[in-house]
């Protein structure tokens, strides 16, 4: 069924001009729903680089050169912005930071396929492949995956490469979309889509960069460090357009954290640190941002990591709460990871009523509740057949 729908679509259309993309974005804004692709390169770059975008209508399917001489995309912004025209993307977060740094905006409005999936019973993070494959009756063809985008003319392999991904994608959403209205899941979906639209998912802030790199020390003045290089590494890495790992990688930056170099020749002694860089213009930079933390005040400093009050939780009890969790994962028939995290089965072991997703909105019905039922002893957990059976205590 899905190479017959396929076959409707005429051969993909490559767009190198401001006044095709606007004809064809003109075009597609009478469609209720388009989908859309990047391919793009990030792997010399900071800043991802957008080499081409994939749309499809329900009868007419283009390949956007976006690196075509003088093309403006601002009609692919204008498309992307109706909201009478929903946007469907499959595991869309790099493609929708791309349109924000380009556009300013989210498009909106947006559906993840890969999000949807999970909530319909695809597993974590269900692949792409996988569900062309189970929904679409179709194939895709992998051997233009790590193709260089970047690199023109592009050719008719990679065309129709590009352009197959987001005809496959229309039948996808489609029987994922009435999937989930049949199993009454749409507002599920829609809560997902919530954080997915929010501009701030896609906002890299140098202040809280350290963050990531989940430091083990309780010691504020090494966190005060951290916190320093991340925010000068981040800024220096969009400033130069490179990737934040090729300016400095992560093992490098804790271990200069740890000993506060004052000179160059102490600076070159780290791990990755050349002397030229050292003793470079980068170098002195960075070690002005080690000499500003160095002299901030303790009221300053960043605070150690809490750890949990109170007693840690029984590990009986997490694995417990495991077993409830994978029980409702089956019966619910939705990937477990988009119930609750490890990390948060561990919170809700160890703190009464914490502020954590398992306890708000469609999971808390699914899984939250029970889970409260379980630790204050007004549920048990037994078996019947191959099955976990939830059990009432009086």
């Amino acid at each position: 069924m899905s190479r017959s729908a396929r076959a409707e679509f005429p051969p993909p259309q490559l767009i190198t001009t401001t006044e095709a993309l606007a004809a064809f974005c003109q075009r597609l804004r009478r469609e209720s729903f388009v989908t859309v692709d990047t391919e793009f390169m990030r792997e010399r770059t900071y800043w991802p680089e957008l080499c081409v975008v994939q749309l499809a209508g329900s009868d007419a399917v283009a390949v956007i050169d976006a690196e075509a001489e003088g093309i403006d995309l601002a009609p692919l912004g204008d498309l992307l912005a109706d909201p009478a025209v929903l946007k469907v993307f499959h595991a869309g977060r790099q493609d929708i930071e791309i349109f924000v740094l380009k556009f300013g905006a989210v498009p909106t409005p947006l559906f993840d396929t890969q999000i949807a999936a999970m909530v319909a019973g695809f597993g974590d993070q269900a692949g792409y492949d996988a569900l062309v494959a189970a929904l679409a009756g179709g194939q895709i063809d992998k051997s233009h995956r790590f193709s260089d985008w970047a690199a023109r003319p592009l050719s008719a392999a990679q065309i129709i490469y590009a352009a197959a991904d987001v005809t496959h994608l229309r039948v996808v959403y489609e029987r994922l979309l009435a999937r989930l209205e049949k199993e009454g899941r749409t507002s599920w979906v829609a809560e997902e889509m919530a954080a997915l639209a929010d501009p701030a998912t896609y906002r890299a802030d140098p202040e809280t960069a350290w963050e990531r790199l989940r430091p083990r020390s309780a010691n504020r003045r090494f966190l005060g460090q951290v916190r320093a290089l991340a925010a000068w590494r981040e800024r220096e890495a969009q400033r130069i357009n490179i990737p934040r790992q090729r300016l400095i990688k992560d093992e490098t930056l804790l271990e200069i954290a740890a000993s506060a170099p004052d000179s160059p020749e102490a600076l070159a002694r780290a791990r990755g640190i050349s002397r030229g860089f050292a003793e470079g213009r980068t170098g002195h930079s960075l070690l002005d941002v080690i000499a500003a933390a160095r002299a901030l005040p303790e009221s300053a400093l960043p605070e150690a990591p809490r750890g949990r009050e109170g007693p840690r939780p029984s590990p009986a009890l997490i694995a417990l709460l495991k077993v409830l969790l994978a029980a409702k994962s089956d019966q619910h028939n939705v990937a477990p990871r988009l119930l609750a995290s490890s990390e948060e089965i561990e919170t809700l072991a160890a703190e009464d009523a914490p502020d954590i997703p398992p306890l708000r909105g469609w999971r808390r019905a699914v899984f939250g509740e029970d889970a409260l039922a379980l630790k204050a002893g007004r549920i048990a957990l037994g078996v019947e057949g191959r099955r976990i059976k939830l059990l009432p205590l009086p």
